[in-house]
């Protein structure tokens, strides 16, 4: 049976702040923006190249802000993705070499959320 992880919720204060964060700073595709109701927000953003993606607004999650630690991008070139971060003015790390191999950089959402970078070992 084939399971597949599709989309992860993160909690936010300001939806709007947040979005603007996600896709012009961090370059995630905004996929869907609907406001159902007065309570309900459903804004869908996805990483580039990636299956899963990400849902913020209100009326998503009970958890709090700040509250979404870990979350892993994968990518190729670690060097290039953090450049390019700090390009767009996303406060990031310096790379750190791990025993194993692997490369991360970390940096965090507007509230909080953390999210680290990973060059997987070769």
């Amino acid at each position: 049976m084939d399971m597949k992880l599709e989309l992860v919720p993160v909690p936010v204060t300001d939806v709007d702040r947040a979005k603007s964060f996600y896709v012009d700073d961090v370059g995630f595709v905004a996929d869907h923006d609907h406001q159902f109701s007065d309570e309900i927000r459903f804004v869908q953003l996805t990483p580039p190249g990636s299956a899963c993606s990400i849902v913020i607004g209100t009326g998503i999650t009970k958890a709090p802000p700040a509250s979404a630690e870990g979350l892993l991008l994968v990518v190729e070139d670690i060097e290039a993705a953090r450049d390019e971060l700090l390009g767009r003015g996303v406060e990031i790390s310096q790379i750190e070499d791990m025993d194993w191999g692997a490369r991360h950089a970390y940096f965090q959402d507007p509230d909080g959320n953390s999210w680290q970078l990973q060059q997987p070992a070769r």
